[in-house]
């Protein structure tokens, strides 16, 4: 039987496929999540290697393993609507932690640590107001996606050096080769959202007039 006729989508769709919640990909990505209450256990045990180095390799495992579940996801096609809401979710909870953490501890310059909070900000409250607006749901941009890695690589590279006297140097010296890239990156992303945000907005009103209207037509 067609499938078209039935209102179903057909085995191994693209619909069915995306419409999925229990994959392997938001697996990781929840695990992802569930590891920031740790990294701040660890921040809170004690100064040097007692917490902060532990918080640091922590941290700079989660953002090592920042594009696992989207490649797994592509990979095993088990792209969903939910891994590409979670996923984000993740990236801007996790950076924004790392930097008030490291803003806290004195780890970074606090104009790294600000300029990294505010563009995790800006972004998360724009896609807000997209959604609020009624449009379509954007996806993160590979310049955003690059960004985000460098900061959660220079991140604790930089609390890493701060707790370890012997290696500060050369720590500090590789975050701010993560670091500056990593800002310049994240806020052409958000440069690069603004029209993409109107077109957005414009999208999903265009989607809304015409749906009542397609409806209506009766085969």
């Amino acid at each position: 039987m067609d499938s078209s006729t039935t209102g179903t989508a057909p085995p191994g769709s693209g619909r069915s496929g995306e419409d999925r919640i229990a994959t392997l990909p938001n697996l990781i990505t929840t695990l992802r999540l569930l590891c920031v209450p740790l990294f701040l256990w660890l921040l809170l045990r004690g100064p040097g290697h007692r917490g902060w180095y532990p918080a640091a390799l922590l941290l700079g495992a989660l953002g090592a393993t920042d594009g696992v579940d989207g490649f797994i996801a592509r990979r095993l096609h088990q792209v969903s609507t939910v891994g590409k809401v979670l996923d984000p979710v993740a990236d801007r909870l996790l950076l924004g932690v790392a930097a008030i953490s490291a803003i806290a501890l004195g780890a970074v310059p606090l104009w790294v640590g600000v300029l990294a909070v505010a563009r995790e900000a800006v972004v998360a409250v724009g896609f807000m107001i997209v959604a609020a607006l009624g449009g379509r749901r954007m996806d993160v941009v590979t310049a955003g996606k690059a960004g985000t890695f460098g900061l959660m690589v220079a991140l604790p590279l930089f609390i890493g050096g701060h707790a370890n006297d012997d290696w500060r140097n050369v720590a500090e010296g590789l975050a701010w080769l993560f670091a500056l890239p990593g800002l310049v990156l994240g806020w052409y992303a958000v440069a690069g959202y603004v029209p993409r945000a109107r077109a957005a907005v414009a999208e999903g009103r265009q989607d809304r007039r015409s749906t009542p209207a397609a409806e209506g037509v009766q085969p």
